[in-house]
């Protein structure tokens, strides 16, 4: 017993080390990095079928900037020390946010491809929307598990980004017809955004 315990003491880490990283916080990096090499990669292989000179653009315009977000990721994750540069702020290349709601009753069913001929840039705006979507949660939990602080500052400050990346996809999307939007009827949103009500007080009334 007395063994043990001078063995966990010695395994006991206090003060900035290097590779302070809890066991959960290095699986969930792996993954966030893993998904991070595979929306990057499927960039690489998408951009060549991507006909619509706007979502190349898009596209461009984020595998840029992930690019940059993945090395600065690597970089605090392998020397547990701060990045060559703070993260900075994704801007869309879409300048325009009009979203138009409502389903077109003339759209056909969809259903998947079967060849590689159908792969189109409905498709390929689809996979780097549900990738980015992936990615944010799996952002999202790695930054609740992380102890090393300079990756957790470095996975919480990314995740806007990538909420923004996604939002600009679905801007582009909804533009083309690609992401309907329903809405509930005016009596039904408006009973619904009306069903609560603010707190009068911020504190807890506690019983006398």
């Amino acid at each position: 017993m007395h063994t043990q315990q001078q063995g966990y003491q010695q395994n006991l880490q206090k003060g900035p080390v290097t590779y302070n990283h809890g066991g959960h916080e290095v699986n969930d990096v792996h993954e966030v990095l893993s998904a991070m090499v595979s929306f990057l990669e499927q960039c690489v292989l998408f951009r060549e079928r991507i006909q619509d000179q706007e979502l190349i653009q898009i596209l461009d315009n984020q595998y840029q900037f992930l690019a940059d977000e993945y090395n600065m990721l690597v970089q605090c994750f392998s020397t547990g020390q701060d990045p060559a540069h703070g993260t900075r702020r994704y801007q869309m290349t879409q300048s325009n946010e009009t979203i138009t709601y409502g389903l077109n009753p003339a759209s056909s069913p969809k259903k998947p491809s079967q060849t590689v001929n159908e792969i189109n840039c409905a498709c390929i705006s689809n996979f780097m929307l549900n990738a980015l979507k992936g990615l944010a949660v799996q952002k999202t939990m790695a930054a609740l598990e992380a102890t090393n602080p300079v990756v957790r500052r470095v996975l919480q400050d990314s995740i806007p980004n990538t909420i923004e990346m996604g939002y600009e996809i679905s801007l582009w999307q909804n533009k083309k017809g690609h992401y309907q939007i329903p809405q509930y009827t005016e009596e039904d949103m408006r009973a619904i955004i009306n069903s609560y009500a603010p707190i009068q007080s911020p504190t807890i009334n506690r019983p006398q």
